[in-house]
């Protein structure tokens, strides 16, 4: 199972079966990219989680140090943080049994990658997925 990236009917798969997705990085900054497209998650009906140990809150809503900390399983691990970070959270994705690791534009790790695929996680790399979700017209179609 490669990279997700290049097929479109697996995107829109992924993103219309998702329901919960952790922000790994998660901004409390409102010009924060992160925070953005954390903000337009919630909009589109995601029950969005942020992952900042430097955070306490967000906007009233708790701010988790790790993913491990979160309070339910979740379908998609969003990756806001460096590559050289992605091993440790791709371990920490497969031990809470994620569907979905997605970094976003410009955040890529082979190695992490195939590890993730390995273990039967759904990967899409270097791709953001404000972006993804509006190109595919997820919200559009009455599927989320």
């Amino acid at each position: 199972m490669p990279n997700l990236k290049e097929d479109d009917n697996a995107l829109r798969e992924v993103l219309i079966q998702a329901k919960t997705i952790a922000v790994v990085g998660h901004s409390d900054k409102r010009h924060r990219t992160s925070y953005q497209i954390a903000q337009f998650l919630r909009q589109k009906g995601y029950t969005v989680y942020a992952v900042n140990p430097i955070v306490k809150e967000i906007d009233g809503q708790p701010s988790y140090a790790a993913l491990q900390e979160l309070p339910e399983p979740v379908d998609i691990v969003n990756v806001f943080r460096r590559s050289e970070y992605l091993p440790e959270i791709v371990d920490e994705a497969i031990s809470l049994s994620a569907k979905t690791v997605w970094t976003q534009l410009g955040i890529c790790h082979q190695p992490s990658a195939q590890k993730a695929i390995d273990a039967g996680l759904n990967v899409v790399m270097d791709a953001c997925i404000k972006i993804e979700y509006l190109r595919l017209r997820v919200g559009l179609t009455g599927d989320v």
